[in-house]
């Protein structure tokens, strides 16, 4: 193994620019990436492929940093092996427009994976992008082309371990048998609330082993450097489980407080910092300073990763010989592009068709459009035959041992585990290769909040199916109906939460979350039975707001989403058959794709002039925005059939309609809710 002086001065120069950084920044956790370099600069130096010059190369080893508050860790190493971080850049750490921000982010920083900073997210996405691999290899690995046959390596942390996210997916890492990924947990026995030993004291070995995991323990991560490459060798070697390695180190190790929480999450002081250079063979009187000869030896570690590619490039171009339909494949969804015509494949309804709930229409999207985008991978947390989330014929995405499926399958049994499911569809959807969709009723996305939210940062295209998506469901109880569901992710920014009314809408929402290539989609979907309504169409929808019924000389717009649209339709008829009152109905089934429209186009849909009115079976927050009056839900729902009794009925928005009506008749000039003094920041 040979490690020499050289191999200390490299992993030294990590910990010293990490403490730098820290320093100038008066803010930074020093300590995970001092006790964590050595097994760092193994990994890197010794098993890791890549190259720095392209850090999107498909084959290229993945590498997450879970426990992501340790940062510093990996913005040195990026900068040492030549990616395209500067000296600069780890001098700008956490300042402002910097591409070293507190905790990675993917789309800021080349050679960052994935967004990782909530504890346990990053350890999960390393699922998705195992289970990701998995599927790619199995689709387009052929006997003498192992196009894809790279690894995804994690750190991870207790916090990480703690988190019940991490649960989730570990557990079905273990089911799924995915050799391809290796975790690294930095065993230091600290968080920022002192000792584990005051809250973490479970055997994470045995439970590990007890997921189907391979585990390997290091008893000095400090120091055995040796120990630490073999340990990550004998998992590479077990092929059918994923791999744990427990490392123990030191956190902060060389500093004055090392081993306690005191170098966890605050800089260290001028005078440890000065004994620390010292005690590692550096000048105490200058900061981000690398010696020649780590750049030298991470350089030449950094050429043989451009020359792994170069010959990945032939094997590629030879491979499009004999395989030209794949190469073909391969190719485009490595551009980021859908197959040409896909579109084509989206159901158009007119009023004639047959009422049919939303998620039902869902189901017949994805049945027509899966052969067209095969790179389309699908699941459900447990609720298949309530989301309708599996085309007829699919295969499960199974280990072939199980004769359950294979690696080539596209469709993900994801179990109870919403959490977990939203964190792995980050992974996925971060590979390259593939668009990851996953169901579960809308109520429940709320306990996926922490991942979705990265979804939205992380500017990937995940898409979520969320089926019962209201009080519609009734029988089932106010624990299952989102009440404050639509306003909390319609608060999200970089995030489209659809509520479609009919079939066109729906095929609309699959037409942007697929053609959306950085923004997440939640498609809230229906128990109940719609009516394919007269006036809607992809077109119109595609702008995430329309005028469904136009009415010369209106009195009052009616505005909704989902299963509330036809009822406001009906409601219209009401009103101009017991009041003589005409109202316009506009169906707005995504709010981010209607504000991306031009003022103009929206004020045409909800002009100055006429009282507005919305209605749906949900919180009335955000509906401000839009309308001047607000017809929802603002407490739970109720057990049993929701008409039975809430207002949500003909009658009952007629009533409110009238009521707004009288409200609004003496107001001249009345503005459209549009109309603002300024508009919102984007």
């Amino acid at each position: 193994m040979g490690y020499t002086e050289k191999d200390w001065l490299a992993i030294n120069t990590i910990r010293v620019l990490a403490v730098d950084a820290t320093f100038s920044s008066n803010s930074g956790h020093p300590g995970a990436p001092m006790g964590m370099a050595p097994a760092a600069h193994v990994l890197f130096n010794k098993f890791m492929k890549f190259n720095p010059k392209n850090p999107k190369w498909l084959n290229r080893d993945r590498f997450v940093l879970s426990n992501g508050h340790g940062c510093m860790l990996q913005y040195a190493l990026l900068h040492l092996f030549g990616y395209e971080l500067s000296l600069d850049d780890i001098k700008n750490f956490r300042k402002v427009d910097s591409i070293t921000p507190g905790h990675p982010e993917a789309h800021d920083t080349p050679g960052i994976e994935v967004t990782t900073g909530p504890l346990g997210q990053g350890i999960s996405n390393a699922v998705g992008l195992a289970i990701a691999q998995a599927q790619t290899a199995a689709t387009f690995n052929k006997d003498g082309f192992p196009l894809v046959d790279n690894y995804t390596y994690c750190f991870l942390g207790d916090g990480c371990l703690m988190e019940g996210v991490s649960s989730e997916a570990s557990s079905l890492a273990g089911h799924l048998q995915l050799g391809n990924l290796i975790a690294i947990y930095d065993d230091n026995q600290i968080t920022i609330d002192g000792d584990t030993a005051c809250a973490f004291t479970e055997d994470v070995v045995k439970r590990y082993e007890s997921y189907g995991w391979h585990v390997e323990v290091v008893t000095d991560g400090d120091n055995n450097l040796e120990e630490i490459e073999k340990a990550i060798q004998k998992c590479k070697d077990v092929k059918d489980k994923p791999s744990l390695i427990k490392l123990k180190t030191t956190i902060g190790f060389g500093s004055l407080q090392q081993g306690t929480h005191g170098v966890h999450g605050s800089p260290l002081k001028a005078d440890d910092i000065k004994q620390l250079k010292e005690k590692f063979g550096f000048n105490p009187e200058q900061s981000f300073v690398v010696p020649q000869e780590v750049y030298e030896q991470y350089g030449k570690k950094a050429a043989e990763g451009a020359a792994l590619e170069e010959e990945w490039n032939k094997l590629f171009a030879s491979y499009a010989n004999k395989y030209p339909a794949e190469h073909a494949d391969l190719s485009r969804r490595l551009k980021g592009e859908l197959p040409e015509g896909w579109e084509k494949n989206l159901p158009v309804y007119t009023p004639k068709d047959a009422a049919v709930a939303s998620r039902k229409l869902s189901e017949i999207v994805l049945s027509k459009i899966e052969t067209a985008i095969p790179e389309l991978i699908g699941g459900s947390a447990d609720l298949t035959g309530s989301n309708l989330t599996r085309w007829k014929g699919a295969t499960d995405f199974q280990p072939p041992s199980t004769k359950l499926g294979d690696y080539a399958g596209r469709y993900i049994r994801y179990g109870v585990r919403e959490h977990g499911m939203g964190a792995i569809m980050n992974g996925i959807a971060a590979y390259g290769t593939l668009i990851p969709y996953g169901g579960t009723f809308l109520n429940f996305v709320s306990y996926a909040a922490g991942a979705v939210r990265l979804s939205s940062l992380s500017q990937v295209r995940t898409i979520w199916v969320a089926t019962h998506d209201s009080i519609g469901l009734g029988e089932d109880g106010p624990t299952h109906q989102p009440i404050e569901t639509l306003a909390h992710f319609r608060a999200l920014p970089n995030m489209m939460v659809w509520r479609p009314a009919d079939g066109n809408e729906t095929s609309s929402a699959y037409y942007l979350a697929l053609t959306s290539k950085h923004t997440p989609s939640i498609i809230a979907l229906s128990r109940q039975n719609l009516p394919q309504l007269e006036g809607s169409s992809i077109e119109k929808a595609n702008k995430g707001g329309y005028v469904l019924h136009e009415v010369e000389g209106a009195d009052i717009t009616l505005v909704s989403t989902g299963s509330e649209v036809c009822i406001c339709v009906d409601a219209a008829k009401y009103l101009q058959e017991h009041h003589n009152l005409k109202a316009r109905i506009v169906s707005i089934p995504c709010f981010e794709v209607f504000d991306a429209q031009t003022k103009e186009y929206r004020l045409s849909v909800l002009p100055d002039g006429i009282p507005s009115l919305s209605v749906e079976v949900m919180s009335t927050m955000g509906w401000e925005r839009y309308t001047h009056e607000q017809f929802g839900l603002n407490r739970f729902g109720a057990s049993g059939a929701y008409k039975d009794k809430f207002e949500f009925t003909p009658e009952g928005v007629a009533k409110r309609a009238v009521a707004t009506v009288e409200f609004w008749k003496g107001v001249p000039n009345i503005r459209s809710p549009i109309n603002r003094a300024f508009q919102q920041l984007i």
